[in-house]
């Protein structure tokens, strides 16, 4: 009897687990704005964190000058910490084994917190091989920070690095 009762605890818990990870899966699933969704089916590569700054740079405009962006400058990592890819100019984000996609945004949703970024969808020219082989669309999400400064700089040429945190999805 203690048995039957061990196993029927045990097939609510497993349920109960299967449920949690389905429910949490659909939460993360239904934050993406639908403007954010794939134009064509993908499957997905992986979800990593990004941890950086967005680079801004004083330009002249007119009779004074503005802040204007220049570039992003991350690190990405997998589930377990270690690192996953640089994130650069292009944008341009390279795996550690070498293998890289420099992204065009095809669009733009402002970000639910205030002072954050834009959340994105790119397409991606895959390359060839490497952990990136076959990657077409990446996803920028959960932004936090990197909104340039406001209003005039002080010297054109001057650079200014904005702290910033985001999840970058990769479709193949």
């Amino acid at each position: 009897m203690q048995a039957s009762i061990g196993n029927s605890m045990l097939t609510r818990l497993s349920f109960t687990f299967a449920a949690l990870v389905l429910s949490s899966l659909s939460a993360v699933a239904q934050q993406i704005p639908a403007e954010l969704a794939l134009p064509q089916r993908g499957t997905l590569l992986g979800k990593y964190p990004a941890k950086g700054v967005q680079i801004y740079v004083c330009r002249v405009k007119g009779a004074g000058t503005e802040w204007d962006f220049k570039a992003p400058q991350a690190e990405l990592s997998d589930a377990q910490g270690r690192p996953f890819a640089r994130h650069y100019a292009g944008p341009t984000w390279e795996a550690v084994d070498g293998s890289k996609i420099v992204g065009k945004v095809l669009a733009s949703e402002p970000a639910p917190k205030a002072g954050a970024i834009p959340w994105l969808l790119l397409s991606a020219e895959p390359p060839a091989s490497g952990i990136l082989a076959g990657v077409r669309f990446v996803q920028r999400v959960n932004t936090s920070g990197g909104v340039g400064p406001a209003g005039a700089c002080p010297t054109a040429g001057t650079e200014q690095r904005v702290d910033y945190t985001a999840d970058y999805i990769f479709y193949k």
